[in-house]
Parts: C-alpha cells; structure tokens; sequence
C-alpha cells in the first residue's frame, strides 16, 4: 500500500502557542488496528520546483522560464472567486481546520510568518515572532509521540520516510489554508511515522483524528496522503481504519481528502525498491471513502498575477493548447471507481450529460481544486536539507520559495473554504456529499456553484493503465468540478440545511 504525505510545512516557538502531545494518552488501546502487509503512506505533493532562495517571492518571469505559472494568494482567491465573501467578513473566523501530516515541520512557525509577510496576510498566534493579540487566529500543533523533522531515518532506498518531504507537505498544507481562510484557527496534526508494516502509520493516523474529533478540537479535516485501495491485504483490513469517518459524520466534522497523485494508476507495495503498478485502474483511500469528500485536480490557467480572466499565453503548454479554457483536467489527479466500495446514495443522481458511475462502484472524486505545479501554488520553506538542489556557486540550496503541485494542494484549500461555509452556516456542516450532488442535480444552481471542468484526461500511466476523460458534469477527473466561493459557500450551507 503506497501512503505519501501532500505537502504543508508548520512550526512553532516556545512562547507561542502550547503543543498538546497524544502518546501518553492514545498510544495504549484504541481502535482495532488494520491487518495490512509492507504498506506505505506518503504525501501527495507529486511535483515541485525550486525557484528561488530569496524571502521575496517569485516573479512570473522567474517562474516562467522553468515553464510554469505560479499563484500568489492574491491570484488563488480571485480565481475561486473568494473576494465577495471576504468583503462581508466571511473568512473562517472561529472555524479550526485540522491538518494531517507525517512528521510536521521544525521551521513552520517562521515559514509561515514569511509567506504572510510576503503576501500581506494576517499573522496567526502560534507564528514566530508574532504577539498573540485579541481575535488573531491560532496555530497549534498536535503530536503524537516522538515527532521531529531535521533528522533522517536509515535509507533504505524508497524516500518513503524522508521527514523533509513531509515538511515541504506542512508547509503547503498549512500555509495554503490560512490563504483561503485567513480568519480560521488551524490544528496540525503530527504522526511520527510514514510506514504501516502491518500496525503503524496508518492506523497512527486514524487514532490521532479519532482523538481530535472526540474532543471536538477541530470542525474540518484535511488528509494530504493517499494509498491505493487495492494495495491493501484484505477489503476488511482497510474498513478496519474507518472508524474515525464514522465518527466524523456522528459528531459533525467535514473529512476531505486528496485523490492522489498517479492518474488512474497505483503501485501494489511499498516499502519495496522496483514497486509494482497494477495493470488496471486503481483509486486511492481514503478520497474513494463515501464519507470522505475526495478532491481531484486541475490546471489552472487564469491569470497567474491577479486571478481575473483566462489566460492561454503564459506556460504551460496545457493551457497554451486550450484557448479559452479556464481549467483542464491534471494528467496525474487520481480518480476512478472504487473496488471497495458500491456507489452512495448521494451519486445516483448526476449532472446531466455526467460519466456514468456504476452501481457497484463509488465514483472518485467529488470535487476539484488546482493541483499541476505547472500552474502550481507558491510555498515557502526552509527546513534543512529538503532537496539537494545545487544552487548558483555549488551549494546546496533548499530554503526558498518552491512552485508546488497535488492534489493535496487542493485538500487543504477546500477544508478553508469549508471551514469560511461553517461561519455561514454559524457552526460545522459535518457530512456534505449528499448537500454537493443535491446542487449538481439542480441545473441552475450547479451552473451557478461550479466550473464544469470538461477538458482533459487523467491518463498518466497510459497506455499500461488507461485513464479517464474529464467530461461536462462528474467526471472522475475533477468530480463535480471547482467551486465558484461567492455562489457555492452560501449554497451549500442552504443545501446541508435541506434547502
């Protein structure tokens, strides 16, 4: 099973806010554990690209002459169309979104104070050098034993647990969902293994979310790692760790999760050095959940300076050979039909002129977000030894400014817009999917909500394993599509409310 972590990067200074630590408290007993064989979690950050060492961030010339768009803060919100609701107020206050990493950040207290620095975003209590004032949202960690990132673990030639790749994960995860939602708290939620064998990182995962929950510590999580559904041993060892989902939707919590990083495809075991992918179409758990809402992958092609209009002269050439096209369908957004689980009653009724989803099957995803670091989000990071990169004069660089790509670029963002649509809503949605296809069964107001995104393919691994086409309504590609926020967010909230 291949577990990979979706990149966010956060940290914290003795001063700031208190870290509560979970080993004393959750690491005897729990939940049952998963009976699972040599899997793996990793993150779902696929792709990225040093740009520059400097606290400044990137040009879009710079950016451009590695082939690539990179968005600012600015320019991610305008795309989705958040501007209105900021204007009314409307940004996350009182709201905590939990984040799920491996391993979290040593550095991401100061990262985080950079990236707002540099994009002139309100400073969270819990940043380095940040004075905790009346109103300001929090930052906090949440550990869960012996967490620690500037050290590496033995190679054992697959990377796996490099730590600092997870780093790079928390610094997109946590810096991204401040962008969209600058007012809420954020809760990082720290693991201190990458690897199952049998009884660890996963189910690691699920008894820290279990924790949160219970104590109601968090109103929306975001899971930035992935495995391939059919990676694990049995169908039964992989529903042994939904114990959280289910306690997630008894007590309100909205769960997302990245829909993986591979196209259609997936490998059957990790830790191994010549993995093995399997040679029909796989989707990736937790996204293929039903009660977890699965975020797929775009392009975006708007206008990487300020978010208004389509642009399809800058790079990449997935949006130089679509005039007009606002978003494409990421090559490698996980997405499919699930082997586990029969399609919910909340897809038997689609959009019109949708990909049908077998009734045997749960269609994945349920939503899209960017996600190609092609048109990536700008991070900021400077936990030690990250890449290697050899930067000008033979040293290695790695802290700087990267242009970031995954789907779990998308997860984190969506958990802050759902966490804006829980101030509206004046406390937690809980369980959406059924509120989603009941706006995309309704034509105007699915119009309204969504881009259809209906342009292109998730095949990464074809011809070995074929992908699918995104298409007009829900496409295993982007699902429903991306969230137009000035209509969707208060939409929502009316259909989670029966209207």
């Amino acid at each position: 099973m291949n577990f990979a972590p979706l990149y966010s990067v956060v940290r914290r200074t003795a001063a700031a806010v208190a870290v509560i630590f979970l080993a004393a408290l959750i690491g005897v007993g729990g939940p049952p554990q998963a009976v699972t064989s040599v899997v793996t979690f990793h993150p779902a950050v696929s792709d990225f690209q040093f740009i520059t060492a400097s606290e400044t961030p990137p040009t879009q010339a710079q950016c451009a002459s590695v082939n690539r768009r990179c968005f600012n803060a600015t320019a991610m919100r305008n795309s989705y169309n958040l501007g209105p609701l900021y204007g009314q107020g409307l940004d996350g206050r009182g709201i905590t979104i939990g984040i799920v990493d491996s391993f979290g950040s040593d550095t991401i207290a100061h990262d985080l104070r950079v990236f707002n620095d540099a994009f002139g975003l309100p400073h969270m209590c819990g940043e380095e050098g940040v004075t905790c004032g009346s109103g300001m949202p929090m930052f906090s960690e949440l550990k869960q034993g012996n967490v620690n990132t500037t050290g590496q673990p033995p190679n054992n030639g697959t990377g796996l647990e490099t730590h600092n790749l997870w780093a790079l994960e928390v610094a997109l995860d946590v810096e991204w969902a401040h962008a969209i939602a600058p007012g809420a708290n954020i809760l990082l939620i720290d693991t201190p293994t990458a690897e199952t064998l049998g009884v660890q990182g996963f189910p690691d995962f699920f008894k820290a979310e279990k924790f949160v929950i219970d104590r109601h510590l968090a109103d929306v999580i975001s899971q930035s790692f992935a495995s391939g559904e059919d990676a694990f041993n049995s169908t039964q060892s992989l529903l042994n760790l939904r114990y959280a989902f289910e306690a997630a939707k008894a007590q309100g919590v909205t769960m997302l999760a990245a829909s993986g990083d591979s196209g259609s495809a997936a490998i059957s075991k990790q830790p191994v050095k010549n993995p093995t992918m399997f040679p029909f179409p796989v989707v990736w758990w937790p996204a293929s959940d039903p009660l977890v809402t699965g975020v797929g992958g775009t392009y975006l092609c708007t206008d990487p300076n300020t978010g208004g209009g389509v642009d399809s002269a800058s790079p990449p050439v997935q949006c130089t050979s679509n005039p007009g096209m606002r978003e494409v369908g990421w090559i490698a957004a996980g997405g499919g039909f699930s082997h586990v689980f029969a399609r919910p009653l909340f897809q038997n009724a689609l959009p019109a002129l949708s990909t049908p989803i077998p009734a045997t099957a749960r269609g994945v995803p349920d939503v899209g977000y960017q996600a190609s670091s092609r048109t990536g989000v700008l991070v900021y990071i400077t936990n030690p030894g990250y890449t290697g990169i050899v930067c000008p004069g033979g040293s290695l660089c790695s802290a700087g400014w990267y242009v970031v790509g995954g789907t779990s670029s998308g997860s984190p963002q969506w958990a802050a817009l759902i966490a804006i649509a829980d101030q509206i809503n004046g406390g937690p949605l809980g369980f959406i999917n059924p509120a989603l296809y009941k706006i995309g069964n309704d034509p105007t107001r699915y119009a309204a909500d969504f881009y259809d995104v209906t342009t292109g393919n998730n095949g990464a691994s074809a011809p070995a394993v074929p992908g699918y086409p995104a298409t007009t309504g829900w496409d295993p590609v982007t699902g429903l599509g991306t969230p137009n926020a000035e209509k969707f967010l208060p939409d929502l909230v009316l259909a989670v409310n029966g209207n």
